[in-house]
């Protein structure tokens, strides 16, 4: 997977995201980082990229221009490599970053890609999201600052609005890491373990059960004898159990969501063999009710 940031401070996000699991993935090109620098698309002598907003308000808002050609830069190398990867060596469909394209957004759908605009206003970012964003091919932020972005250039490319939730930050630079870290996780191979990104938190709108390691006994406090018993199935019922208990406590919202997934499992088992493919999506943790 390949994530194109755009920002106006691209060492914060090279830096951030150079360490821990992240920071492996990319030195074992599992994924790939690309920052943009916005202010490289400024034609003027200070690199400006900002000015008063119409209509007056306090603060400055990121012009247009600059950040649509930031894009085209990133569109542009989406689609040389994907003509590598094809075996297609022609011209023609290298995007010629002087076109004016009408529709950038559809153009970014079409190559299995999304644009995110990091923005309080949007939909706030979850498990789910994160699982739906880790199947593209690229995935490119867009880093506001200041009072935000022209909006003709967010309705030219933006294909999702994703907050990280109800507050204001200085900028989408740590929103874009928090989602790129959540992400790459969901790709194969960032994990040693790809068991773990199935089985913690949210899965199957759960919270994950209490886990615990060595030694047996610490501050007078004992392991659980069930998890020492061999028996993986009473372990797996032990488990499943703690965390609908710790769902139910801390995340009512999650396990109302539990809820109606379990009581729909109920009515497709009533035909089993009928309904196996839905049953199975549910067990995993896959399933989403669209219509009750």
């Amino acid at each position: 997977m390949r994530f194109h940031v755009l920002t106006l401070f691209p060492q914060m996000i090279e830096q951030g995201l150079s360490e821990s699991i992240t920071g492996r993935a990319l030195k074992q090109n599992i994924i790939s980082l690309n920052t943009v620098n916005i202010r490289d698309f400024a034609h003027n002598k200070h690199n400006k990229v900002d000015d008063y907003t119409y209509g007056g308000g306090a603060g400055m808002l990121m012009q247009a221009e600059p950040v649509y050609q930031a894009v085209r830069s990133v569109m542009s190398q989406i689609n040389k490599c994907n003509q590598v990867h094809s075996g297609d060596n022609s011209e023609k469909n290298i995007a010629d970053e002087n076109t004016s394209y009408k529709n950038t957004a559809e153009e970014i759908k079409n190559h299995n890609a999304r644009l995110i605009y990091v923005t309080p206003q949007g939909s706030v970012f979850n498990q789910q999201m994160a699982a739906e964003f880790a199947k593209c091919d690229d995935l490119i932020f867009l880093c506001g600052h200041y009072e935000g972005i022209d909006e003709r250039v967010l309705e030219e490319t933006v294909t999702d609005y994703v907050s990280i939730g109800d507050y204001v930050l200085t900028g989408g630079e740590l929103p874009s890491m928090v989602m790129i870290d959540a992400i790459s996780r969901l790709v194969p191979g960032v994990l040693h373990n790809d068991i773990s990104a199935e089985t913690e938190s949210f899965h199957g709108n759960l919270l994950e059960y209490p886990q615990y390691s060595r030694p047996v006994e610490w501050h007078d406090k004992k392991v659980p004898e069930v998890l020492m018993s061999g028996n993986q199935k009473k372990i797996d019922a032990w488990r499943l159990e703690k965390s609908i208990e710790r769902t139910k406590e801390r995340r009512p919202d999650l396990y109302a969501g539990f809820k109606r997934l379990d009581k729909c499992r109920e009515f497709l088992m009533k035909n089993k063999l009928l309904h196996i493919d839905m049953i199975e999506l549910i067990n995993r943790g896959c399933a989403e009710i669209l219509f009750e």
